[in-house]
């Protein structure tokens, strides 16, 4: 039987939203009996085509349908593109209308993350626009609630909406002691949800 796992689905053009992303899968993985599965997805050519190798060089492997069909939680993430997700992210995302028709997704616990290079530059709507097309795949979006002290504390990124970070102009900035207790504590949430939604189906975690 498959290990049960939390996809922990990322863009990331500096490493930082990678960064973040390896963060949520430590979180995820605190968890006895949840795996977290780093994935990634390829830079959007001109003209939508594939023109990269079916295996990225390094790093995570490229997302496959079936990642996702049989997560049994979701974590995305993406840098900030003026206030919203970057295109590689929502072009694969714009692929999976074959698991809306289905509902493979349905009720499966969903959070989101950023990265943006200034401190009130779209991080917010970066991860509402993320939000948008998990809602309409009937998952359970899960933000990071105030008990969280990092909230409270941080001086850099962090909001009730998902994980975040401020990357600095030129991505000077390395994660905060906040910003890594933040993701961590977003990829375990996620993971008892995962748990928690799964005995309430009747479906084994």
């Amino acid at each position: 039987m498959q290990q049960p796992y939390i996809l922990v689905l990322y863009y990331s053009r500096q490493g930082k939203t990678a960064a973040m992303a390896r963060q949520q899968a430590r979180g995820v993985e605190k968890i006895s009996g949840m795996e977290a599965r780093l994935r990634t997805v390829p830079p959007v050519s001109a003209d939508t085509e594939a023109s990269l190798p079916d295996i990225p060089e390094d790093g995570a492997l490229y997302c496959t349908a079936d990642d996702l069909k049989h997560c049994h939680g979701l974590l995305l993430g993406s840098p900030v593109r003026f206030g919203n997700m970057a295109a590689p992210l929502k072009y694969f995302l714009d692929g999976t209308s074959p698991m809306w028709l289905t509902g493979a997704l349905i009720n499966k616990p969903a959070g989101v993350f950023t990265s943006g290079s200034s401190l009130h530059g779209g991080q917010e709507s970066t991860l509402m626009s993320m939000a948008l097309p998990l809602l309409h795949h009937g998952m359970v979006f899960t933000g990071i609630p105030y008990s969280e002290a990092g909230l409270f504390n941080t001086r850099a990124g962090g909001t009730p909406y998902g994980a975040s970070h401020w990357s600095g102009n030129d991505g000077e900035n390395a994660l905060t002691e906040e910003e890594i207790q933040l993701c961590q504590a977003q990829g375990e949430r996620i993971a008892r949800m995962a748990i928690a939604l799964s005995s309430m189906t009747g479906e084994q975690p």
